[in-house]
């Protein structure tokens, strides 16, 4: 976590591909040759887990915390792993190749993936690698492959509105809910186990390039999941199985209301006399899938904010403590070296800082929120980092720097940049100009979306935390990964010592 270098934030589903979704297939293997032979040596990705339109595609609100998402499964990849003919995959639709269209990639991924187990299940129970894999992931897989089986059942219902008995994991229900849906529960397995066969390749061939894979952990899990379904008592709910309380944010400077998420919080008594037993797997399941992890919301791991069930908005909540010590220290006592990036923005209390530095965890420093007019002391500013820090041009959340520059920084925040900079710019080479500045940090690592690299405006932008609709949609189109592109980074990596 020490050594001086540098990578690029993409995730996964902004890959092009001919299926309108990025996965795991050719392309990304050839952005991982991007990233080798532009000198990168990080990869960071956004959660792997199930989506949903209910959520708006959010890849931080699944259905598991452990599953991974079967749209990510290449199709091309199955027709060469023989669980597809050349003839499944021939004659498919054109999609749009700069945004994800949620709504036809879901219906044609999963209508590829049934075909795949038709063909795979007349032999499932003679094929050693999925049984052992079904063996070595049943904590988890067990319960969501049921779960997601049941939910289609029911015709998308959460899990709380079902017959009480199989709501409440009575075990004559499950059995018998088991048998009923034994075919599709195999099937759910079945894409896990394609999911964890592409990703394991995929991650083979990143570790070959000399690549880490930078993976991310939202701190909550969604109600609507196999996690509160599977575990209820390490959450705060009432006996129909509904939040007595919610997550969110207070109210601060950017939002009189606060922000109500509206997960279910965790009761952490219960997770503590248990010795945090789920978080040690979900922690162990991702290290799995990763060389890092990026902790979101940090600050909840010390303290949250816990608001009523009902509210309308975050005022009326209540600081909860987190036994944060004992937990980390047992998480320690379990993963000696714990390869953790602290999401950390925003209002951070001394007691978070406290905890970070303790633990050894690495910050987040944005250079978008550098430039304000307290600009000798920001935290974000170059002269005040840290080594032990992680240092973005900008993250998921934020616009573009081209989009900043053009449409969100002031004529002070620019001015305060070229004062910064020594010259003025303008809005043709402003990403690289920002890029650069993350290179000469001292942090020792340096993640710069790629929308930056390529200098792309705001329409690219990932995710806008405030829209309802269309985030989470952008698409890399391929003949953007110029050799000219590849070799500026690299030139400016190696300039910067991050080689």
């Amino acid at each position: 976590m020490q050594t001086r270098r540098s990578g690029i934030l993409l995730h996964i589903t902004s890959l092009p591909s001919h299926y309108g979704i990025g996965d795991f297939g050719p392309e990304a293997y050839r952005f991982v040759d991007f990233l080798a032979a532009s000198g990168q040596s990080v990869w960071q990705v956004l959660p792997l887990e199930p989506t949903s339109s209910f959520c708006g595609n959010s890849p931080y609100c699944t259905h598991s915390a452990f599953a991974g998402n079967p749209l990510l499964i290449s199709p091309d990849l199955l027709v060469q792993e023989g669980f597809l003919d050349s003839s499944d995959v021939a004659g498919q639709p054109v999609f749009d190749n700069e945004r994800v269209d949620f709504d036809r990639v879901y219906p044609l991924k999963y209508h590829l993936l049934q075909k795949a187990f038709e063909k795979f299940a007349g032999r499932q129970e003679m094929d050693y690698e999925f049984n052992r894999f079904c063996e070595a992931n049943a904590d988890w897989l067990d319960d969501y492959a049921l779960f997601i089986s049941c939910k289609r059942n029911f015709h998308g219902a959460g899990w709380n509105d079902w017959p009480v008995e199989l709501r409440d994991r009575h075990e004559p229900a499950l059995q018998e809910w088991q048998g009923k849906l034994s075919r599709k529960v195999v099937a759910a397995k079945f894409f896990q186990y394609l999911f964890a066969r592409q990703w394991t390749a995929l991650r083979k061939y990143c570790r070959e390039k000399n690549i880490q894979i930078m993976g991310d952990i939202p701190i909550y899990v969604s109600l609507d999941s196999a996690d509160v379904w599977a575990h209820p008592q390490i959450f705060k709910l009432n006996e129909e199985k509904r939040p007595n309380f919610v997550a969110g944010v207070p109210p601060d400077y950017f939002s009189s209301t606060g922000q109500l998420w509206g997960n279910p919080v965790y009761n952490w008594d219960v997770l503590q006399s248990r010795r945090y037993d789920w978080w040690i797997k979900r922690i162990e399941h991702n290290l799995d899938l990763f060389d890092m992890i990026r902790l979101d919301h940090f600050r909840g791991f010390v303290g949250y904010w816990e608001v009523p069930a009902g509210e309308s908005t975050a005022v009326n909540g209540e600081w909860m403590a987190v036994p944060a010590r004992d937990f980390f220290d047992t998480l320690l006592r379990r993963f000696p070296y714990l390869p953790v990036i602290a999401e950390d923005l925003g209002t951070i209390t001394p007691d978070v800082r406290e905890t970070m530095l303790a633990y050894g965890f690495a910050g987040m420093k944005l250079l978008l929120f550098a430039f304000g007019d307290d600009l000798a002391t920001n935290p974000y500013v170059l002269h005040n980092h840290t080594q032990n820090s992680v240092v973005y041009t900008g993250t998921h959340d934020n616009n573009t720097v081209k989009g900043w520059f053009a449409k969100e920084a002031s004529e002070s925040d620019k001015d305060r940049l070229y004062r910064y900079l020594g010259r003025s710019v303008d809005e043709e080479n402003i990403h690289w100009e920002l890029v650069r500045l993350a290179m000469m940090s001292v942090a020792a690592t340096a993640i710069i979306p790629i929308q930056d690299v390529l200098g792309l405006g705001e329409n690219a932008r990932m995710n806008l935390p405030a829209a309802v609709h269309g985030n989470w949609s952008w698409r890399l189109k391929g003949d953007l990964l110029t050799a000219e592109c590849e070799q500026r980074l690299l030139e400016m990596t190696r300039t910067y010592g991050r080689i």
